[in-house]
């Protein structure tokens, strides 16, 4: 997270980072997909029980958001230009540091929950956020209080304990950052509680009791794409490199690369061997770790042996 420091004062200065910003416009635009069920949460926390099989967290099943978003907030600063006044801007989506959370909660988007997210009444979290910093002075929305109550339910089920306290994150014990942003080895304490999740997590946004009213994006972008859910680990830890990038081609995972890719499989695989799995499919996985164990990528080999390790003191034990 040093790109975060190395920026200091702009994330909090919108005007140290577009010059001339005198206002800036917030946008969220939900992206559960149109065929999700009620019990959707229910459904995902059950796929964390299926530790054989691949969990990639909801907003990456789709198209990358960056593009789907940024393109729809370009076409609405153009047409506020044309039509309404002519403006000076510049369009973001989770692509420079900006402090997009605190933004949407002081322009009435929401309040940031426990778990620091943005919470909206009528959509819960379920939701990206994007921004337009304008050279225009607007009127300022007015913010909204909070309601989370005493419901800790977030800090609760956080895998790895990353909520430290109400609205405070230890970033680098989310799972979400170690499986994406980090580049490096996932830490040692850590990888057994990563479980069979490759990517993301969405624990905390799971038994939030605001996303019963989360909405259903009506854009076909945002669908669930073949091959990403509820997946075998194996199958997903066999792609080579030509065939994860044409499986994520236009995909948000695109961007952590094959070797974190296989990294966070690794990790997965050695979570399922130590516990309980149906016969045959024991031998399966082990076959699979092995593969790779010559891996040209020291960080795969590093995250291979561990989960070929983890396996054997599994069952030495038992």
């Amino acid at each position: 997270m040093a790109y975060m420091a190395a920026h200091g004062s702009n994330r909090a200065r919108p005007a140290e980072l577009v010059p001339g910003t005198l206002s800036v416009i917030t946008a969220r635009m939900d992206y559960l997909p149109t065929a999700t069920p009620p019990d959707w949460p229910a459904q995902e926390l059950a796929r964390l029980h299926q530790s054989a099989q691949g969990v990639v967290s909801l907003y990456a099943r789709g198209r990358d958001y960056h593009r789907v978003l940024r393109q729809r907030l370009q076409k609405l600063a153009d047409k506020v230009s044309t039509e309404l006044t002519p403006l000076g801007y510049r369009v973001f989506t989770d692509s420079a540091p900006v402090l997009e959370a605190e933004l949407a909660a002081r322009s009435g988007q929401g309040w940031r929950g426990k778990h620091t997210l943005l919470l909206n009444r009528e959509g819960g979290s379920m939701f990206f956020l994007g921004e337009i910093f304008v050279d225009v002075a607007l009127p300022p929305t007015p913010t909204v209080g909070a309601h989370c109550g005493r419901c800790k339910a977030c800090i609760d089920v956080c895998p790895t304990q990353a909520i430290l306290a109400p609205y405070r994150l230890d970033a680098r014990r989310c799972i979400s950052y170690l499986t994406i942003e980090h580049a490096g080895p996932i830490p040692l304490p850590l990888r057994a509680l990563l479980g069979n999740r490759i990517y993301g997590c969405d624990d905390c946004q799971l038994v939030c009791p605001w996303n019963k009213f989360a909405q259903r994006s009506p854009l076909p972008d945002f669908d669930e794409r073949a091959g990403l859910v509820g997946e075998p680990l194996v199958r997903l830890f066999g792609w080579s490199e030509v065939e994860f990038f044409r499986h994520t081609e236009g995909s948000p995972i695109r961007r952590i690369g094959h070797e974190r890719w296989l990294r966070n499989i690794a990790v997965a695989l050695g979570n399922a061997l130590r516990g309980e799995l149906p016969d045959g499919l024991r031998p399966q996985l082990l076959q699979a770790l092995a593969a790779r164990a010559e891996h040209a990528s020291a960080l795969v080999r590093e995250h291979v042996d561990w989960a070929l390790q983890a396996c054997r003191k599994a069952r030495d034990f038992n």
